[in-house]
């Protein structure tokens, strides 16, 4: 189908694509504590990640980032969900959640923030960036052999996070 055929205009919804990484290693994931210094997600813990470049598929994105703010390349890595984000009338997020494993490799230091060995059974001491704490836990039970998730985030009137995760 040719560029002209695509339906690409200014009135449709338009989606900036991402990635978000979580890597395990034993009973560990790596997430990334944000510098205290960024505009978002300070002295937070996440996931690693970030945006999609032009000409990349969005498994090479994850795993171009993945090197970058970590210095890790993983054993395996797969797609575990899709994340539509409405953060305006006509340009939202879509955001593609990946699971990995990396049994060796050494950590490089990040400018997005201090990477940390996480044990599972202390995430939930952690301050999480506010929706972590629904899709982290369903996205560290997600074999490779299941299906992706889909899911939706809004905002109320009040500013605050709403998550729908389909079936």
């Amino acid at each position: 189908m040719p560029v002209s055929d695509q339906g690409v205009t200014q009135d449709r919804y338009t989606l900036i694509p991402r990635t978000l990484i979580f890597i395990t290693r034993g009973d560990c994931v790596l997430l990334l504590e944000g510098a205290s210094d960024k505009r978002l997600w300070a002295n937070r813990y996440n996931g690693v990640g970030g945006h999609v470049e032009r000409g990349e598929d969005v498994l090479s994105a994850a795993k171009r980032e993945l090197r970058e703010e970590t210095g890790l390349i993983p054993d395996r890595l797969w797609l575990c969900g899709t994340v539509t984000i409405d953060t305006q009338e006509s340009t939202g997020i879509g955001l593609y959640v990946f699971k990995g494993e990396s049994k060796s490799g050494r950590l490089i230091p990040s400018p997005e923030g201090k990477l940390a060995w996480v044990p599972f059974a202390e995430i939930d001491q952690k301050l999480l960036v506010e929706d972590l704490n629904i899709i982290l836990p369903k996205v560290l039970a997600m074999r490779v052999s299941q299906a992706p998730f889909a899911a939706h985030y809004c905002y109320d009137e009040d500013g605050e996070l709403v998550v729908e995760i389909g079936g």
